[in-house]
Order: C-alpha cells, then sequence, then structure tokens
C-alpha cells in the first residue's frame, strides 16, 4: 500500500484540476484494448501508418507505471489546455524520455520492444503523437467529456465542503481511500510513500471506466481518477449501459476478454486478487458471455459469440 501524505497546509491547498493530456493518454490505453468498434479500428489504421504512435500505444497500455513524460499535473486548474501540457513534453531530453519509458517497460506484463525510441527529438515525436490521438479521437467529443468531467468537479465539491475530504474522495476508485488523518491511499501495491509539499494535492477526473495513476512533476502532485457519477449521467456511449447492466468490474474484463487471457493475467492487469477475478469469471461464464477452454495446465477465457455481440453492441 503507497500512501500520500499530506500536511494541513498541503490539504488546505489541494484541489480539483483538468487535464487533456491525462483524458488523452486514458483515451490511448482504451482503444488500444478495445477491439471491433469503429473508433478502435480507425486507431488502429493509425497506429499502422506511424510505428512511433504504434510503439507508445502498446508501451502505455500493457504497463502498471506510466512513463514521467505523460503523467504531468497540469498547470492550468480546471482551464488546463493540452497545448500548455505538452509545453514540458517537448522540452523533456531525449534520454530523460528514454529513461522513463525504459522504467515503464520493466513494469509491463508483456515483453516491450523499445526500438520505437531509436530516433531523437523524442520530446517532439511524442508530442506529436499525444496531439494526433487527440486531434482525431478526443478533441471531437472533448465539449460533452468537458461537461461531464465539470459535473463531476461540482459533485466532489460538493461533498467537500459539506462532509470535508474523507467524503469526497469516497469511491473515486477501487483502490483510493482515505487513511488515518493524513493519508491517502492511490495503490495497493508496495512503494515508498509520497509527501505533498505545501502546494496540495490535484485531483482529475478522466471520463473512462477505470485507470488511477498519479502524475509527478514542478507543479507536485496531481491524482487522476475514473470520473464514475458524473461520466454516468452525461450521455456516454453503450459501455455506460452496460457497466450498470453487469458492474463495473465485470464490464471491464467482459472488454478485456476480446483478447482471450487466463484469470492470473486478469488479476496482474486489474489488480485485483485471483478470488475476486475468478468470482466476475464465473458470472459471465454462466451467462454465456465467455467460456474457459483448456491450454495445459492453464484455463484461457475468450469471449462467446453472445458476450462478443453484447460488446459489439455496447
Amino acid at each position: 500500500m503507497t500512501l500520500l501524505k499530506l500536511s494541513p497546509l498541503a490539504l488546505s491547498r489541494s484541489r480539483f484540476a483538468l487535464s487533456p493530456l491525462a483524458e488523452t493518454v486514458g483515451t490511448t490505453i482504451r482503444l488500444r484494448h478495445s477491439r471491433g468498434r469503429q473508433s478502435a479500428r480507425s486507431f488502429d489504421r493509425q497506429l499502422a501508418r506511424d510505428p512511433f504512435l504504434r510503439g507508445l500505444a502498446n508501451l502505455l497500455s500493457h504497463t502498471k507505471w506510466l512513463p514521467d513524460a505523460v503523467a504531468l499535473p497540469p498547470a492550468g486548474g480546471m482551464g488546463t489546455s493540452l497545448a500548455s501540457e505538452l509545453e514540458p513534453v517537448r522540452a523533456m531530453t531525449d534520454a530523460e524520455i528514454r529513461a522513463g519509458c525504459e522504467v515503464s517497460a520493466r513494469h509491463s506484463w508483456i515483453d516491450q520492444d523499445l526500438r520505437w525510441l531509436d530516433t531523437s527529438g523524442l520530446g517532439d515525436r511524442l508530442a506529436a503523437a499525444l496531439q494526433a490521438v487527440w486531434s482525431r479521437h478526443v478533441a471531437p467529443d472533448w465539449p460533452r467529456r468537458r461537461t461531464a468531467l465539470e459535473r463531476e468537479v461540482m459533485y466532489r465539491a460538493g461533498l467537500l465542503a459539506a462532509f470535508g475530504w474523507p467524503a469526497a474522495l469516497e469511491g473515486m476508485s477501487r483502490r483510493s481511500r482515505w487513511v488515518g488523518a493524513d493519508g491517502i491511499q492511490f495503490t495497493q501495491r508496495p512503494g515508498a510513500d509520497r509527501q505533498i509539499g505545501d502546494e496540495g494535492l490535484q485531483f482529475v477526473p478522466v471520463t473512462l471506466a477505470s485507470g488511477t495513476w498519479l502524475c509527478e512533476g514542478k507543479g507536485g502532485y496531481a491524482l487522476v481518477y475514473p470520473a464514475g457519477r458524473a461520466a454516468v449521467e452525461a450521455p456516454a456511449d453503450g459501455r455506460v449501459a452496460l457497466e450498470r447492466l453487469i458492474g463495473r468490474g465485470r464490464a471491464e474484463l467482459l472488454d478485456r476478454l476480446s483478447r482471450p487471457g487466463t484469470a492470473s493475467e486478469l488479476a496482474a492487469e486489474f489488480g485485483l486478487s485471483l478470488g475476486t477475478v475468478g468470482r466476475h469469471l464465473r458470472i459471465l461464464r454462466d451467462a454465456g458471455l465467455i467460456v474457459g477452454l483448456r491450454d495445459g495446465h492453464k484455463v484461457v477465457y475468450r469471449l462467446t459469440v453472445r458476450g462478443a455481440d453484447l460488446i459489439a453492441y455496447n
């Protein structure tokens, strides 16, 4: 368990912010794991034309540790623009970007080929790749997403004003919770606690079904989390309806099983216990949405026709 430790001053200065960069990173991960949807097919064609973006997307979507270059705290509060967030990305040296990606590769659950980094001007290349994802897959939908994020912030701010930070943090993600008088758990994985400075902590919602990560930079720390309430209330895509039907955890597993996987692989990727994953898989299997086939000593789960139709419809 890793904690963010906040002093009274840091706590009083903590605030909410928006991050188009975090939204773009999350969208990249979601699209790389999606299969069959029009947006995912468009993204696959984009990756086929851009080996650098393909390497970046493969790394972001298969690691438990995002590269430092794409996990930067926003500097503009609720008015943060992608352009302002890409400036420090462009300013990073090739050595800094490579080092951050190598750390991410060591935390990947698949082997990573980092030859896409064998070039110069990585800051500009990385910023251009992120801009390309934003322009094609985020910007057209940004007004709706921004409305959902603002609604999320208003909801959390109301809880904060009425009941304080512990209540405002309740239900932000599966892994985040208030601990003791001054700590926030943001991951169940072991690691050194972070001491939040007097500038406070930023809470950054994104319109994704899952995914929590910590951003660190000159602007301090920011905790990115899925904007569950606002995303559900906004007129989002059919994925939200699917989550309402079978629950977020099972919806995420069902979506992931567009690619076959074992219970152990799923537990590692989602940071869940084998028991929890097993219960979800049993319910999905009993509903006829997945099937488990034995491959040697392993049981590999995959979608049935019914499960694939449900994912494609949503």
